[in-house]
């Protein structure tokens, strides 16, 4: 193939006089993202290629407010397209979001824990299952069990000592 064509260089003189002005639409319209503003730029463009006779207007000035309608309309179907679709997540969004264990991770761990709760001697497993999973404060424990508040605290921190022993893995989960 030889060299450019007409319809080439039309597109390219298109780009020199209207491409500044065109961006700056986009721009306003895309809420200054350049990447797609950029985006929506080309796209006029290609619609501009694709309809040469536009392009072949007597005025080549009288060019800008078609372009300019096609630009708008782009980017008005652009943002209905993103807003009929989830929102995207950005890559610092994930690297900041905590990391959830699935099921069978979860069941796995419940299993170990109760397992490891089994080796407390009963006074302390008393206390941990007021205290840590049936949400009692301290002085209800008490009461409950009718010891001190201060052996009810004591009792749970040596029960959860002893489950740090059992299971290193979840140690930073129980502090």
């Amino acid at each position: 193939m030889t060299g450019t064509t007409t319809a080439e260089h039309e597109l390219a003189a298109l780009q020199r006089e209207h491409g500044r002005p065109l961006f700056a639409l986009l721009l306003r319209l895309c809420d200054g993202d350049r990447q797609r503003a950029e985006d929506l730029v080309q796209e006029t463009l290609v619609r501009a290629w694709q309809h040469p006779e536009a392009l072949r207007a007597d005025d080549f000035d009288s060019v800008r407010p078609w372009l300019m309608t096609v630009a708008r309309r782009l980017a008005i179907d652009a943002r209905r397209a993103r807003q009929a679709r989830p929102a995207e997540v950005g890559d610092a969004i994930l690297e900041n979001a905590r990391v959830c264990a699935d099921h069978a991770e979860r069941s796995a761990a419940t299993l170990d824990v109760r397992e490891a709760v089994k080796t407390l001697t009963p006074e302390h497993r008393e206390v941990l299952v007021l205290v840590y999973f049936q949400g009692a404060s301290v002085a209800e424990a008490a009461k409950t069990l009718g010891i001190p508040p201060g052996t009810v605290k004591s009792r749970a921190y040596y029960a959860l000592r002893a489950l740090r022993r059992v299971l290193p893995g979840y140690a930073a989960d129980l502090r």
